[in-house]
């Protein structure tokens, strides 16, 4: 699920700011070296909220999803990920909420 924001939403705080005030955890993909972020659902490393950030033009994407699981073949990057489920709406929604509380303090 994307979730688009304007760049005027991070004039307070950054987006790194952001994600880390709202739990999550900057994950360097070793082989990519790209960065994305995690939030745990519990004590295991899955099922895990993950972010990938974009910056395109004057908006900041969120690209949320949940992995359920580590990828079942080794080599591969498929897994067990869901982009639309109602945790993932409300995850979105949760971080919405929070981006606007922090901007109207």
């Amino acid at each position: 699920m994307k979730i688009v924001f304007s760049t005027n939403d991070f004039q307070i705080i950054s987006p790194f700011q952001f994600l880390r005030q709202a739990g999550y955890h900057a994950l360097e993909d070793r082989r990519s070296q790209n960065l994305s972020f995690v939030r745990r659902l519990g004590a295991n490393f899955y099922p895990r909220l993950h972010i990938y950030l974009q910056n395109i033009d004057d908006k900041v994407i969120f690209n949320l999803h949940l992995d359920q699981k580590k990828a079942s073949y080794e080599g591969q990057k498929a897994h067990s990920g869901e982009y639309d489920s109602e945790l993932v709406k409300e995850e979105a929604l949760r971080l919405k909420l929070l981006l606007r509380k922090l901007i109207l303090k």
